[in-house]
C-alpha cells in the first residue's frame, strides 16, 4: 500500500507501531499497534491485519471479564492434559480449528468449554470419562 493521506492534516502517513492504551469494564492495558500514523496531528489509520493486535487484547481483557480461561491457559491445559489441538476439538465436540483460533485470542472459548478444560486440570482422569468409546465388535 502505498503512503495514504491523513484525513485531518492532509499530511502523508508513515507506517509505524505506536502504543495504545485500551480500556474494557475497568481493564486497561497498553501494546504497540501497527498502523499508518501522521507526524502532523497524531491521526492513525488501521488495516484489517493491524486491528488484529488490539482485536485479541479487547479478547482476552473480555474473557477475563467474563470469567473464563484465556489463550494461555487454555494452551496449558491442553497441553497437559496431552491432546493436540486438533484431538480437543474433536473431544470437545467443537468446530474444527476452535482451540486454535482460541489459543491464538482469535476467538473466545465458550464457557462450557472453559469449565471443563478447568475440571480436567484440577483432574485430568476425568478425560477418560468423556473421550469417546471405541467402536467393538459384538461380544467383546
Amino acid at each position: 500500500m502505498a503512503s495514504p493521506t491523513c484525513p485531518e492534516s492532509g499530511h502523508e502517513m508513515r507506517r509505524d507501531v505506536r502504543p495504545m492504551t485500551f480500556e474494557y469494564k475497568g481493564q486497561s492495558a497498553t501494546i504497540d499497534v501497527p498502523g499508518w500514523y501522521c507526524d502532523g496531528c497524531g491521526e492513525s489509520i488501521h488495516t484489517g491485519s493491524d486491528t488484529k493486535v488490539s482485536s485479541r487484547l479487547l479478547r482476552r481483557m473480555k474473557a477475563k471479564d467474563q470469567g473464563l480461561l484465556i489463550a494461555d491457559e487454555v494452551r496449558r491445559i491442553r497441553k497437559r492434559l496431552g491432546l493436540t489441538q486438533k484431538d480437543a476439538d474433536s473431544l470437545m465436540g467443537v468446530a474444527p480449528g476452535t482451540f486454535r483460533r482460541c489459543e491464538n485470542s482469535d476467538e473466545i472459548v465458550s464457557r462450557a468449554v472453559s469449565g471443563l478444560l478447568r475440571l480436567l486440570d484440577e483432574n485430568p482422569d476425568g478425560l477418560s470419562v468423556i473421550r469417546p468409546i471405541e467402536c467393538r465388535a459384538p461380544g467383546e
